[in-house]
């Protein structure tokens, strides 16, 4: 069997390559498949002011694989999305594999697999990191709609996801189940889960009490990771961190993640040019509110007077490096906004790192409160304070968190795939 898994490559930061790679990582595994990334070259608009490559991480993370990797997919040139579709059909694939995480892709990848339509003997599959964006503006449903729709099985990380695939077309007959079955003269809904990541684990020669002593953390260590955006809710995490450092001295916050919308220098021509074109882009198709290129929440640490107890690390970190703060930390923080299925969330997993999490999105299905950690009401600062309370006063045991995710294995997750 051949499967392509269209995504970014390894080259590129964030979590959806550290997903498409995993993903390909744990197809080849199987033995029995031939395994292609087929990958953007460029994701994005060519005004959007950031930087997506990976420049600092050295592991090769396909290193020992038979996974071939193509970068062919511009975003901004369309001819190489007709070059992609002519190259995937040369490889004459049984399943394409669509990892679908923002609706602006939606041009691109839905010429693409219109396109392969053509073949039926291609099974269409787009794995769904979300349906509804969290801006929900009318042109981001437009692009979505037609990035998708082409798609013969959906998989779905989300009872939630599902809610909103049926809410994007209501009129599509939809067949949902968990074992990977394909049904005829229906689209099939594959509900699965966001795997445990296997790409980022535990290092037993790490010395994690050196690594306390030298950044002068205290007994209880509380971890955001990620990129830093608003709907994360750091804002959320730094308040609710002060409030219960103002209780007890015997705690400490890390915050260890790049800033999104602060990648490029912002002194150089081009830089300045694409924050121009962009900021106007946004501002004709979406709300002002939703434009987070101001978003300073680290600003807050010196405001709330919480510096000693805070270790900011503003920046990309190398996947090599990943390890030692999820080590170094007795629970993950996750105060978002809203959200869809957390690659931070799944890193912690592995490390067996109860989570303490906002009421919100699919949280509440990953979750137990009180078994693999807290869930707090979103937008309550107090509340937060108190779930943070909680995890020290009543700490998860890790055997907990081992138990909910020993199903979630990108291996499992592989063979419900390959099962149609």
């Amino acid at each position: 069997m051949t499967i392509i898994c269209f995504g970014p490559g390894p080259k590129f930061k964030g979590g959806i390559s550290n997903y498409n790679t995993s993903l390909a990582k744990a197809l080849d595994r199987r033995g029995n498949c031939e395994v292609h990334i087929v990958s953007w070259t460029q994701q994005y608009p060519a005004i959007i002011p950031r930087e997506f490559v990976d420049k600092t991480s050295r592991v090769d993370l396909l290193e020992g694989t038979n996974v071939k990797v193509h970068y062919l997919t511009n975003y901004n040139n369309p001819l190489t999305w007709q070059e992609t579709y002519r190259r995937i059909v040369e490889l004459k694939p049984d399943k394409v594999i669509f990892q679908w995480a923002i609706a602006i892709q939606g041009l691109p990848m839905g010429y693409i697999a219109r396109k392969l339509k053509r073949h039926p003997e291609i099974e269409v599959v787009f794995d769904l990191h979300f349906v509804i964006q969290k801006e929900n503006s009318s042109l981001d449903r437009r692009f979505t709609r037609y990035g998708i729709a082409p798609a013969d099985t959906f998989i779905a990380h989300a009872y939630k996801t599902v809610d909103e695939l049926r809410e994007l077309f209501p009129d599509r007959a939809l067949s949902v189940n968990e074992a990977g079955t394909r049904e005829q003269g229906v689209t099939t809904v594959i509900k699965l889960y966001h795997p445990v990541y296997d790409l980022f684990a535990p290092r037993p020669d790490f010395d994690v009490q050196a690594f306390r002593e030298a950044h002068q953390l205290r007994e209880h260590v509380f971890l955001f990771f990620g990129f830093i955006r608003k709907y994360k809710g750091l804002h959320n995490v730094i308040r609710s961190f002060a409030e219960l450092a103002r209780r007890r001295d015997d705690v400490s916050l890390i915050i260890c993640g790049e800033s999104f919308w602060d990648t490029l220098k912002t002194d150089k021509l081009s830089t300045k040019l694409k924050n121009a074109t962009f900021g106007l882009a946004k501002k004709l198709f979406l709300n002002q509110a939703d434009d987070e290129r101001d978003y300073r929440p680290l600003e807050l640490v010196d405001k709330l007077g919480i510096r000693d107890r805070v270790m900011v690390r503003n920046e990309f970190v190398a996947n090599e490096e990943v390890h030692q703060y999820f080590q170094a930390s007795d629970a993950v923080v996750l105060f978002y906004e809203y959200a869809t299925p957390s690659g931070v969330e799944s890193i912690s997993y592995n490390f067996q790192l109860p989570a303490v999490a906002t009421r919100v999105g699919h949280f509440p299905e990953t979750i137990r409160d009180g078994y693999n950690g807290y869930l707090a009401e979103p937008d309550d600062i107090q509340d937060m304070a108190r779930q943070l309370e909680r995890m020290i006063d009543s700490p998860i045991p890790r055997e907990n968190v081992r138990e909910t995710t020993k199903e979630m294995s990108w291996d499992n997750y592989a063979a419900a795939l390959v099962r149609g």
